[in-house]
């Protein structure tokens, strides 16, 4: 039976995607522009993506358990879009790594705000049979806004400076300028159109500290097993970083990127509302299995068309995972901590988003005096912890236990 999706879903997917197209026209570009422009080394690319993730990691932890402390979950949501929407043009003017960190520290800081409370809205919004199609959808929107910024920028790139191997700084500039107009679009859309989800008021007096331990047994283990997953999950500006290794030129990582987001707009409908039907856990299971195949293969790749192929497949592990995963955080931990439990797992994948990035880049171009194992290190330990979540997964959180719908 198919789930009608309510007014609060349309709205959050209507200001993701308009978010993501500000986002995605300038933030794959930051790991060109800082080595191309400002001639930072792997090591300070991963210090940067680490720190802001993990920084906003740890803001999704806080802002999870506050919206169950209080009644209404949108003011939150609405100032975390705000945030975002105010950094990204300060890239622009950037003229150091450690500038390009300040600004991608807002932006991520809004990112964090938001992240728990419109998760948990979400959820809120929809009953538990339809939860795998309404993330599905609202991931769909947001990587469909991939999309058409990527697309944006792969325009302006070729209008400012054609198909150069390299990024121009007056190039960057000028899009991380644009970038504002749809990220403030998204304010006002949810400014005016997002809706609060009756509840009831919150228990208060459980500690921050305690929320993790109040949640149910299978949540704990479902959050552990996607943390080690995450430690091998470097960010995807190396990706990016490798194409590039491998002789593509800026036109050609965009393109790849909007194949890849492409494939994720299409992947994510349908397998949120196949989640509904067959569980989520063996759609996570399944994407695991896809990430575990393309990081071994970006290791061993030795062309640059074997890096586009591979990455444009990424996008199928993004569409089987992302929704089913936040959909499957509602289905563990219940209602009454829902926001607690997506701060938490928010903040414990994101936090380790500095770790993950350090240790790729360090296992990449070495640190100190050390060398390090070169460009496919970083791939082969993504695609060995991807294999030891999933064989853990299967063991300690085996599909046949959980039905579609459960909460």
């Amino acid at each position: 039976m198919k789930t009608k999706l309510p007014r609060n879903v349309w709205v959050m997917t209507a200001a993701s995607f308009l978010t993501d197209v500000s986002s995605e026209m300038v933030n794959n570009l930051v790991p060109l522009f800082l080595a191309n422009v400002l001639g930072a080394r792997t090591g300070t690319i991963g210090l940067v993506e680490g720190v802001v993730e993990s920084m906003s990691s740890f803001i999704k932890l806080l802002s999870g358990w506050w919206s169950d402390r209080v009644v209404s979950r949108k003011p939150p949501t609405v100032i975390g879009y705000t945030l975002s929407a105010v950094s990204k043009p300060l890239l622009a003017f950037a003229g150091s790594w450690a500038a390009v960190l300040a600004a991608r520290f807002g932006d991520r800081m809004g990112k964090g705000v938001r992240t728990a409370p419109r998760d948990a809205l979400l959820a809120d919004s929809v009953p538990a049979e339809g939860r795998g199609a309404a993330f599905g959808f609202h991931r769909a929107g947001d990587s469909l806004g991939a999309v058409v910024g990527l697309a944006l920028a792969l325009l302006a790139v070729w209008l400012t400076q054609g198909n150069a191997l390299a990024l121009d700084r007056a190039t960057f500039q000028r899009i991380a300028l644009f970038s504002a107009v749809p990220a403030l679009l998204a304010v006002l859309v949810l400014a005016l159109g997002l809706r609060e989800v009756r509840r009831a008021a919150p228990a208060v007096g459980r500690p921050i500290l305690g929320s993790f331990r109040a949640m149910p047994p299978a949540f704990r283990r479902f959050l552990l097993i996607f943390a080690l997953f995450t430690l091998g999950n470097s960010a995807d500006a190396f990706i990016i970083l490798r194409a590039q290794e491998r002789g593509l030129t800026v036109l050609g990582v965009l393109a790849t990127l909007l194949a890849f987001n492409a494939v994720y707009t299409v992947v994510a409908g349908p397998a949120g509302r196949l989640s509904d039907r067959i569980g989520r856990p063996r759609l996570i299971l399944a994407g695991w299995g896809v990430y575990f195949a393309i990081y071994l293969g970006l290791a061993l790749a030795g062309a640059a068309w074997q890096v586009v192929a591979l990455f444009v497949a990424y996008g199928a592990y993004h569409g089987l995972v992302e929704g089913n995963a936040r959909a499957f955080v509602a289905d563990l931990a219940g209602a009454e901590g829902r926001g607690a439990a997506y701060g938490l797992y928010h903040a414990v994948v994101g936090l380790l988003a500095l770790p993950a990035s350090l240790i790729g880049g360090i296992l990449w171009q070495g640190v100190g005096g050390w060398a390090g194992f070169g460009p496919s290190a970083p791939f082969l330990f993504g695609a060995i912890l991807a294999g030891a979540a999933a064989l853990l997964f299967a063991v300690l959180l085996p599909p046949r236990q959980w039905q579609p719908g459960a909460t």
